[in-house]
């Protein structure tokens, strides 16, 4: 049954008036990938000269490692056309990579030693030598194998004219500003209430190569596949485990969603709290810096956050400064695995499913979320990440503990109704048969990409490592005889040579020294 207030809502924004108010969603896609020798090595070259500058190149860029590619769509409203977008920002890369390939997997591939991930560099201007230096504290801090792994970030926003209708229908008194940002922190409470779903669903990282643990095997009951592959029995997304994207210093940090000002206000306290952790390290005015500050958060994209409230910045303009001054503006799901089904590491049945997801969570009722209900939130991801194909497991709920099965069960039934809204609002049936087609994984874990990628794995016997190496040998295949879509490989070589246009010029301008710069950035931090 769906749940009462939720079918009050459907009902409501179902009248002839508000029918089509949800369409005009907007979407963006950010994906990562590790660039890789033939042989299955990550790679020691620096980023692709042919590609671009990493600093002023809007779509292909680096993330926290020098062989740690990022390809950024630009927001479309058609979800199709961002995924033929991403394929040919890959195509176009991979063919200034050699004979380089694109692993296609989140956990990255055997690294003999953290010495071989290189940082991310951005050049010799302020801006590009803070980036990099922001990215030396993070290996100091939590080492370097962590700026090996990948994602996918996934962005959305929803249109006017659905803000306009639950306004409306809702009788708020509110500015349109807040009422929206409002909404976008109840869809992000509800987001963490139930992300374990996704991890469920979409988790693709239940194994990894020994040489990522560097010799802490112990810590989780792993299990053992051919010569380097370790993996969790009922695993799902270890990236997002203890052994991912953690910092045991944030779990103190008090960063609640109940209200803008509230969010805000806990972001500044943990890039001004200064962090006896990383005391001894030296900071930008040393010589030889070793990090940007001493604090908890050396600046606010440190918070490892699995979604974001997001309002794009202007130059200059730190991420809480834009949402004090704008509100929020659209939503950053960083919860997904590279999909390693997927040449572009995330599916279209995966961008409906989210759709469906994400306008579920903003449509039921979200009560307030205090600290102690988020840590709850955390431990329900935790167990799902470590045991989440276990159709026994149990997670903590407002009721008590309950079965994942039937929790999730539920949560299709719910979903189920918005996909069905959502298709007579765009006259189409993709939302309900992609609700149909998944709800079926949630009783059987086989067709989860967990599953799926264990059972391959199981079956023939070989490390996800040679697994991987072939899907990356197939995908570079496919990109090389495939052909453009959006972009034409004219435009793209024109992208890449203005980017490095833009970077001589971000040189240009800068008009004081390096600690200079960032003693101004700070004091308007």
């Amino acid at each position: 049954m769906t749940t009462t207030e939720l079918k009050t809502r459907l009902d409501a924004l179902s009248q002839p008036k508000h029918q089509q108010a949800i369409k005009g969603i907007m979407r963006g896609i950010e994906r990562e990938a590790l660039r890789i020798k033939k042989g299955g090595q990550i790679a020691q070259t620096p980023h692709p000269s042919g590609a671009g500058h990493p600093l002023t190149h809007n779509s292909i860029t680096t993330d926290f490692s020098e062989s740690l590619l990022e390809f950024i769509t630009p927001v479309s409203e058609n979800a199709e056309e961002t995924l033929a977008q991403l394929r040919d920002l890959q195509k176009f890369t991979l063919e200034q990579m050699g004979d380089e390939l694109l692993w296609p997997m989140s956990m990255p591939c055997f690294i003999s030693n953290q010495d071989d991930i290189a940082l991310a560099q951005f050049g010799s201007s302020n801006v590009g030598r803070m980036k990099t230096l922001y990215r030396e504290g993070l290996k100091n801090r939590y080492g370097s194998m962590m700026q090996a792994i990948a994602g996918v970030h996934f962005n959305i926003s929803f249109p006017g004219t659905l803000w306009k209708s639950l306004k409306e229908l809702t009788a708020d008194k509110q500015t349109e500003q807040d009422f929206i940002s409002e909404q976008y922190l109840g869809l992000i409470r509800n987001f963490k209430r139930e992300m374990w779903l996704i991890s469920y669903l979409f988790g693709a990282s239940p194994s990894l190569c020994s040489s990522f643990l560097q010799g802490k095997e112990n810590e989780l009951p792993f299990e053992r596949i051919g010569k380097g592959t370790l993996y969790l029995k009922h695993g799902t997304a270890l990236r997002l485990g203890d052994l991912g994207y953690t910092n045991s210093a944030q779990s103190s940090l008090k960063v609640t969603y109940n209200n803008l000002d509230e969010y805000i206000a806990g972001l500044r306290d943990a890039i001004h709290c200064h962090s006896d952790l990383y005391g001894d390290l030296a900071d930008y005015r040393d010589e030889n810096p070793q990090q940007l500050n001493k604090n908890i958060l050396q600046i606010e994209n440190e918070f490892y956050s699995p979604i974001r409230p997001k309002r794009t910045s202007q130059s200059g303009e730190t991420p809480s400064q834009a949402l004090e001054k704008g509100g929020i503006e659209y939503i950053e799901i960083r919860a997904l695995d590279v999909n390693p089904f997927s040449d572009t590491g995330i599916s279209l049945e995966q961008i409906r499913f989210l759709d469906v997801f994400l306008t579920y969570c903003l449509l039921k009722s979200s009560p307030e979320l205090d600290f102690e209900q988020q840590r709850s939130t955390q431990i329900n991801l935790k167990r799902v990440v470590n045991q989440g194909r276990d159709p026994e497991l149990k997670l903590k709920h407002d009721t008590g503990e309950v079965n994942i099965v039937q929790w999730a069960t539920q949560i299709f039934d719910d979903l189920t109704a918005v996909a069905t809204y959502m298709d007579c609002a765009y006259g189409v049936e993709h939302y309900s048969q992609t609700i149909e087609n998944i709800r079926t994984w949630v009783a059987d874990s086989s067709q989860t990409f967990s599953g799926r990628l264990m059972s391959q794995m199981l079956e023939t016997q070989q490390d996800g490592g040679a697994i991987a190496l072939e899907m990356a040998q197939a995908y570079k295949q496919a990109a090389a005889q495939g052909s453009y879509k959006v972009y034409s490989e004219e435009m793209l070589h024109c992208q890449a040579a203005d980017s490095l246009r833009k970077e001589e010029q971000v040189r240009a301008a800068d008009s004081v020294e390096f600690t200079a710069f960032l003693d101004d950035y700070f004091a308007k931090a």
